[in-house]
């Protein structure tokens, strides 16, 4: 296995999609406060990730673009290290500003993009490499206070606010009976003709108060894959716990659910983000696609 920044590095061999197209990973962070999300909308007013990188990527380039992306966050959500990739003709790299090495779009793009995007990476991506479908697992941070002023002002945009104490062994021992293989339907928002089955990894919450920032937690997220709001989910079903609220049988009980429960509160979207995304080695990429691909059930 190797770490999501080791992947599609090959500027000396580019990896040909068909007769004349290559395919370019690009590794991307973005702060998400003031975006609807990563995917555009048919709405033009509406300002997303997708839709601002679309439009300056095919200033540069030249050509459309259609960008896939390792995960899509919501409206509000950040990344630090999110995955996409753009099939292109070689053509459009071989210009006098580009050149062929794709590295170079990232000079080109620091210069057109807002200041709450960057285009930290672009780089040929290996022969059978997909954003989405290659990837083992994605990575979260949650950040989020329960003081009874709130984050500090500096860090208003990463960090949610949750205005009740909680009781910090508590998150912990949430989490820990979240972990594994579940069918996550209470925790998500449902989509058609989608499995809600994932397998958490892991979930682990750490005190990170200091003398100016006290009662801050935050939580590191880890599986295969996410439905749509399930972080933000699993996220709420811990500080309802370690408050209170709900209780361990609660949590057992959402397991066994087969809807969106209403008893699961949804935390908020400023203090989510991306942490990274890990794939495997060059030679599994396509075997690792097919698998992601295939509908998943409790008994895989």
């Amino acid at each position: 296995m190797t770490s999501a920044s080791s992947i599609g590095k090959h500027q000396d061999h580019p990896k040909t999609v068909d007769s004349d197209q290559v395919r370019l990973r690009l590794d991307l962070a973005y702060d998400g406060t003031d975006f609807h999300g990563w995917a555009a909308q048919k709405d033009p007013q509406l300002r997303t990730v997708e839709g601002v990188l679309t439009a300056k990527l095919e200033l540069v380039l030249r050509v459309p673009i259609k960008l896939t992306v390792a995960g899509r966050t919501d409206a509000g959500v950040h990344a630090a290290a999110q995955v996409a990739h753009v099939d292109i003709p070689q053509a459009a790299l071989d210009g006098r500003s580009i050149a062929g090495d794709p590295q170079r779009l990232v000079r080109r793009m620091a210069k057109l993009l807002p200041p709450d995007i960057s285009l930290r990476e672009c780089t040929y991506a290996p022969a059978g490499f997909d954003a989405r479908f290659s990837a083992l697992r994605r990575h979260y941070t949650y950040r989020i206070t329960t003081h009874p002023a709130g984050p500090l002002p500096t860090r208003v945009r990463d960090t949610a606010t949750w205005n009740r104490p909680v009781e910090f062994a508590r998150l912990q021992e949430t989490a820990d009976a979240l972990v594994g293989l579940q069918d996550f339907a209470a925790f998500c928002r449902a989509r058609d003709f989608a499995t809600t089955i994932r397998n958490l990894e892991g979930m682990w919450w750490e005190d990170i108060s200091t003398p100016a920032e006290p009662q801050l937690y935050q939580a590191r997220v880890t599986a295969d894959a996410f439905c749509w709001n399930m972080v933000r989910s699993l996220v709420g079903c811990c500080m309802a716990v370690a408050q209170g609220q709900r209780t361990l049988a609660d949590v057992d009980r959402f397991l066994h659910e087969k809807q969106r429960s209403p008893e699961i509160p949804l935390a908020p979207a400023c203090g989510l983000s991306l942490g990274g995304v890990d794939y495997p080695r060059e030679c599994e990429l396509e075997a690792r696609t097919h698998v992601t691909r295939a509908l998943r059930t409790i008994s895989d």
